[in-house]
This record gives structure tokens, C-alpha cells and sequence, in this order.
């Protein structure tokens, strides 16, 4: 994970930590001896420690963390432990591995596979529709959903690696609150899934490794397998990382076994599906007050628009519960409110900015995949930029150059020269997204 792009404005966290740094001489302490344990009593003098230590992923480390390479882990249900620590792990998509087609059982009406829109449902229509079964090469073994919510760890030891030196610390763990998306067992293997609604780059081993130590020390007939699931609303897709850890007492042991994806119902998308979009297409006038795109990754916009459909968000929260720093929260909001899809207004009580979903985009999000996939293209293409870039796409087989975007953006847009330059690799993204959603068959 980059430590670059650190500095940006400071947020709630990143002023409260400082604060807690500052009183406690925490960078002290770590240079001293490698670690700082901190009560949460001392974190919530300045804000809740519940706000305050839950970083799911890299970006969302408060800024002091990032700048001196520490990470945070809870030891106890009032107790935590700042250190060096290579707590995070990457996360890399198979981009050839072709999804396997699952079909959705008409006798399920209680579950809208096209309205996935929380871990809970997403992993309740995977387990329904069989893929749990599949997902471990289990001879045929039928899989029961046993364990799921928040529950005491126990306690145990483990050893973590320091991210400078690579020196092992060793971890005393004493009754902390871990927390399970789902628990599936058969005759042989206990799963433990750990769920994601959106594709991510990085997450934490806790989250897993935490879990796994509990089941591993209840379950001594069944072998114990952590799993990563993510589902995307961009792609339709599930995919899961099946993991194992070499060492039960190793933090750090964690290496991927296999990953598996999976589709319900695939919807093919054409070449003349986008085409007829093309060709209705009505250019609208660009958006006054916002700033041209500059969010390179348009999956991650669809990803945005998943988490405000169950509630408006603050940037905050945003920046918080997704894999944003708070530079990237600005952009991707600020992508989202161009192409119509959220809108942004000041709460009146505690002044703070909030998102919210557009009634338009809200009703599209819970359509079909091709619909919706198809609504997101003719929003894209609306735009001058983006329409001409397309129309020389197709024109000429490829996506123009760099210096050809430029000259376009400078055409359909009052940018500079500079701002045109760093915006032309956005527009060159959401051409190849668009390209992306087209199959070959």
C-alpha cells in the first residue's frame, strides 16, 4: 500500500489522533519499544474510540498512521495496540478468470438478486442459490449457515510483522470483539466469509485472522477456511478469495489458495445494445458548480451509489466506510453529482455536507444488471467529451490518443490546457469501461 498522497486536508480522526498522539507521546513510545497500547477510555477524551480504531482498509487510516507506517488492533473490548504492524492485505482480481453462470431458483421470491445492496443479503443469495456448496471442492458436501454477528474472541497469542524492520512482536489477545459476516459448515470444513459490497484493493487480516483463531481453537475436527467475498454492483459478480494461514499463531501467514467468481443469470451486453444508445443520444449542456471528472475508476462510482442507496452520508462517512481518502472522496462525489446520479446539500442542524442518492439513479440501481449497466453508458455519453470520444472510438477502431482527448475536452469545455490534461485519462477510463461491458460472443 502507498504511503504517498498523505497530504490532505485533515479530517475529525485525523485531528482527534493527533491530539491523542501529541498527550501520550505515542511516536515516543513506539520508537522506544515498538508498540503503544492505548485504553479507549483515552481515545473518546477526544472522540469515540468506535469511530476512532475501525480502518477496514489502507486509505482510511487516520494520517499520523500513514505518515510513520502504524496501524492499530484492538487486544481487548477496552484496549488497543498502535505499532508498525503489516496489518493490510492486497487484494488482486483475476481478470481472466471467467465467472461461473449460476442460475437463480424460481422458487425463491424472497430474494431480489437484482436489489444486492448489503453484505447480509449478498451472502444470503449466495448461500441460496448454492455457491457456498460449490465454492470448496467438498465432494459434495452440503454446507448449513451456523454462526454469524458479533462475538468474544477468547484469548490467544499471535505474532505480527513490523512493516520497517520486519521484527516479530508478539500479540496478546484478551477477549476482543470480532465480528462475523457468516459461518458455513459441513461434515468436514467450517467457512468463515468475510463480506464486502464492492471490490477492494486492500483489507485488513483481522477481520479474518481474529475469527479464525476463535473457530480454530472450537473446531478441532474441521479444517477452518477464512474467505473474502466481494460483490460488485458494477460487474454482477461474486468472488471469493479463499485463504489459508500457514501458521494458526502467525498474523502475517495468510496466502491465497484459490479465487472463484460467480454470475447469476449473465446478461450479454452488444455491440448493437450500446449502439442504439448512441444513436438516441441527446447531448446535455455540462454541469455549472461541478468540476469535470477527475475519477478515473467508474466502477468505484457505481460502488459510491451502492452505499448511499440504504442512507445519506456524510464525506465523512463516505471517506470512512469506503476505500477513499478523503481527496478521492471529493473527486468520486464530485464525478457522481456530474453524471446526475447523487445530490449534495448542507444539513441545517450540524452544518455538515451530505450525499444523496438522485430518484433516477435510486430506481435504476435496483433494475436488471443489463439495464442498469446500459443507463450508467447513456448517462456517460450525454456528455459532449465523452460522446466525441466514443463517436472517434468507433470511427476508428481504437480510443484516440492522449493529445487527441486533450483536444477534445478543450473544445467542449472552458478547461485549461493543464487541468484538460489531467482530466484526459479520465475520459480515456470511462471509454475503456464502456468497451468493457461489451461481450465478444
Amino acid at each position: 500500500m502507498s504511503d504517498k498522497n498523505t497530504k490532505k486536508a485533515k479530517n475529525k480522526n485525523d485531528i482527534a489522533w493527533e491530539a491523542l498522539f501529541e498527550k501520550y507521546s505515542i511516536l515516543e513510545k513506539i520508537n522506544e519499544i515498538g508498540y503503544f497500547k492505548i485504553e479507549s477510555n483515552s481515545i473518546n477524551e477526544f472522540r469515540e474510540s468506535r469511530l476512532m480504531a475501525k480502518f477496514d482498509h489502507y486509505h482510511t487510516l487516520p494520517k499520523i498512521f500513514k505518515q510513520h507506517k502504524l496501524s492499530i488492533l484492538p487486544i481487548s473490548r477496552k484496549k488497543y495496540i498502535i505499532g508498525r504492524f503489516d496489518t493490510y492485505l492486497n487484494v488482486d482480481y483475476d481478470a481472466c478468470l471467467e465467472p461461473t453462470p449460476v442460475d437463480f431458483p424460481s422458487s425463491i421470491e424472497s430474494i431480489d438478486y437484482c436489489n444486492l445492496f448489503s453484505e447480509s443479503a449478498a451472502l444470503s443469495c449466495a448461500f441460496n442459490i448454492d455457491i457456498i456448496d460449490d465454492l470448496i471442492n467438498s465432494n459434495g458436501e452440503i454446507f448449513k449457515q451456523t454462526v454469524y454477528g458479533r462475538m468474544s474472541t477468547g484469548q490467544f497469542k499471535f505474532f505480527i510483522k513490523d512493516r520497517v524492520d520486519n521484527n516479530q512482536y508478539q500479540i496478546e489477545v484478551d477477549n476482543s470483539q470480532c465480528e462475523i459476516d457468516a459461518g458455513f459448515e459441513s461434515e468436514n470444513y467450517f467457512v468463515l466469509v468475510e463480506a464486502k459490497l464492492y471490490d477492494v484493493d486492500n483489507f485488513l487480516i483481522r477481520q479474518l485472522y481474529y475469527p479464525y483463531q476463535l473457530w480454530s481453537n472450537k473446531i478441532r475436527t474441521k479444517q477452518v477456511i477464512p474467505v473474502l467475498m466481494t460483490y460488485s454492483n458494477s460487474s454482477n459478480i461474486f468472488s471469493f478469495f479463499i485463504y489459508k494461514f500457514e501458521n494458526l499463531l502467525d498474523y502475517n501467514s495468510i496466502k491465497l489458495v484459490e479465487q472463484k467468481n460467480y454470475v447469476i443469470a449473465p446478461e450479454i451486453i452488444t455491440h448493437d445494445d450500446v449502439s442504439e444508445i448512441f444513436k438516441s443520444i441527446k447531448i446535455a449542456p455540462e454541469p455549472t458548480n461541478i468540476p469535470f471528472p477527475q475519477a478515473n475508476t467508474f466502477a468505484r462510482i457505481i460502488d459510491l451509489l451502492t452505499i448511499l442507496l440504504n442512507k445519506e452520508l456524510t464525506k465523512e462517512e463516505i471517506t470512512a466506510n469506503y476505500q477513499f481518502d478523503q481527496r478521492q472522496t471529493n473527486y468520486y462525489t464530485d464525478a457522481a453529482r456530474y453524471l446526475g446520479f447523487v445530490d449534495k446539500y448542507e444539513d441545517r442542524n450540524t452544518k455538515e455536507i451530505n450525499f444523496k442518492l438522485s430518484d433516477e439513479s435510486t430506481d435504476y440501481l435496483k433494475k436488471r444488471h443489463k439495464i442498469k449497466i446500459l443507463y450508467f453508458i447513456r448517462k456517460i455519453l450525454q456528455y459532449q467529451v465523452f460522446y466525441k470520444t466514443f463517436e472517434s472510438t468507433l470511427l476508428n477502431g481504437e480510443i484516440p490518443d492522449k493529445n487527441e482527448i486533450i483536444k477534445i475536452i478543450l473544445s467542449c469545455t472552458k478547461l485549461k490546457y493543464k487541468t484538460a490534461d489531467r482530466r484526459s485519462s479520465t475520459v480515456r477510463r470511462w471509454i475503456e469501461w464502456i468497451l468493457s461491458m461489451i461481450s465478444d460472443e
